[in-house]
């Protein structure tokens, strides 16, 4: 105990006594303290290795999934693009565009003015329909002889009045039903340069137009009727077209230039058309399996060296990992490590080093890329196999992550054991602070009451010194 010190009237200094009694009796509230920092650093590392546990799950699952990408190339890219799902079936495709798809364009007589107002207002409803424009002959964009099939899809309908009609008006009324056309204003530089310009939203012959009106102003019948049969107020443009080619000699047509399952499992975009056959051919994506492989190894490798820090034991001249010794540490190693060491089935290919994967002395992995795309291009289905098979590498792996992660798993337990402890800690503490509160009260009372004795004894003290001098003059 430090020294206890008094005035020079002999009274104690209450407040540095009392401080240096309770610093003695809170040493187990201390202790308790450093337990609680141990236990919730090692809840900190348990935080860091299950971030470290779920990015290797994410890696294995990617490099298990990559093995059913595949990648279709094609030889002209100008002329089309293409994208492969899992069916596909790997090959070499041998395309001819003759025709792309394309959506009817017309446009009416001009204006002088895209603001001046067109008829009396009278309210007008305007119906588009959709379908196909058959026989006939079209000379200077309008059709004679022809006939018109609606494509049963239904009609949409907008209504031109007093608000709304100029050639904007008309624009923004047609666009904002986002019936499947879409309009415009050119400006031709004639006398009268303000044309509407209507294209149907989507190509095919299937999806040309058909306009009627119903209402009192002849005005706006005049500006946008349109029956590719009969009366035609507006003049084509262009003319709605299906998409032709041929796969591997087969003939193909679209309405769209996005073509799916001419090629199984692959989606065509075309471009242009072609003058002499393009090549597409379809492979297995070996980019994006090294891709994922590497993804693997630095996940794993990022774990295995946190699982090794933070396990390791301290030295004279190295502290120790903040898990040194802990069982579900220890244990989540061995898991690993039996996963590694037990052989794949069901292809020729049973380990990780037959392809590339070699382990190190530190435990991390090492991925040799020349011998894995050499392992790729002599037994592609093997090494998918050694990964994505039911007892393959990237789906144990993966299995194993999840099942750590997941409640119940060694983590999750682990933490919840680890913060139980932090908890009963707490609660100690809570009882101590509460005596040491009780504590420190009483002893400030009694130190009190004792130096008031001591006051009281230095007083008594110098009146009897005082008497005993006075009587000896």
């Amino acid at each position: 105990m430090s020294e206890i010190t008094a005035s020079s009237q002999g009274a104690l200094d209450v407040p540095k006594l009392v401080s240096q009694l309770m610093a003695i009796e809170r040493q187990p509230i201390d202790k308790l303290d450093a337990k609680i920092s141990s236990y919730e650093t090692k809840i900190s590392s348990f935080g860091t290795i299950s971030g470290l546990v779920s990015g290797f799950q994410t890696a294995a699952n990617v490099l298990g999934a990559s093995f059913q990408k595949v990648a279709a190339t094609p030889s002209d890219p100008s002329v089309l693009s293409a994208t492969a799902s899992s069916t596909a079936v790997p090959g070499t495709y041998s395309l001819n565009v003759s025709k792309l798809a394309q959506s009817q364009n017309l446009v009416a007589a001009g204006q002088t003015s895209s603001t001046a107002t067109i008829g009396d207002g009278t309210a007008t409803t305007v119906t588009f329909d959709f379908g196909t424009i058959s026989g006939g002959t079209l000379t200077n964009g309008l059709y004679s002889g022809a006939g018109f099939t609606s494509n049963g899809n239904g009609t949409a309908s907008i209504t031109i009045d007093g608000t709304n009609n100029t050639l904007e008006g008309i624009r923004d009324a047609i666009n904002a039903a986002a019936m499947g056309v879409t309009a415009t204003i050119v400006n031709d530089g004639s006398g009268t340069p303000y044309r509407l310009a209507l294209s149907s939203s989507s190509s095919g012959v299937s999806n040309s137009l058909k306009i009627t009106t119903s209402g009192g102003d002849g005005s706006i019948d005049s500006l946008l009727g349109y029956d590719p049969a009969g009366t035609q107020n507006l003049t084509q443009t262009l003319a709605a077209q299906n998409a032709q080619l041929t796969v591997n000699g087969i003939a193909i047509t679209s309405a769209s230039n996005t073509i799916n399952e001419a090629i199984q499992g692959v989606a065509l975009t075309l471009k242009n058309t072609t003058s002499s056959p393009s090549t597409l051919t379809v492979t297995n994506d070996t980019a994006a399996i090294k891709t994922a492989m590497t993804g693997f190894v630095d996940a794993y490798n990022a774990l295995a060296s946190q699982l090794k820090s933070r396990s390791a034991f301290g030295t004279s001249t190295k502290e120790g990992g903040s898990l040194a010794g802990d069982g579900t540490l220890r244990f989540m190693q061995e898991q690993l490590r039996g996963i590694f060491m037990t052989p794949a089935s069901g292809g020729t290919l049973v380990s990780l080093s037959q392809i590339g994967v070699s382990t190190q002395k530190d435990g991390t992995l090492k991925l040799d890329s020349s011998k894995f795309d050499s392992a790729m291009s002599a037994d592609f289905k093997d090494v998918t196999n050694l990964f994505s098979s039911s007892t393959g590498f990237a789906t144990r792996m993966e299995a194993w992550a999840k099942s750590t992660l997941g409640v119940g798993g060694l983590i999750e337990t682990r933490t919840q054991s680890l913060n139980q402890h932090v908890k009963n800690y707490n609660d100690e503490i809570d009882r101590l602070e509460n005596r040491m509160s009780a504590l420190e009260k009483k002893l400030t009372a009694e130190y009190a009451n004792l130096n008031r004795l001591l006051n009281n004894m230095n007083n008594t003290s110098a009146y009897l010194s005082q008497q005993l001098s006075s009587s000896n003059k």
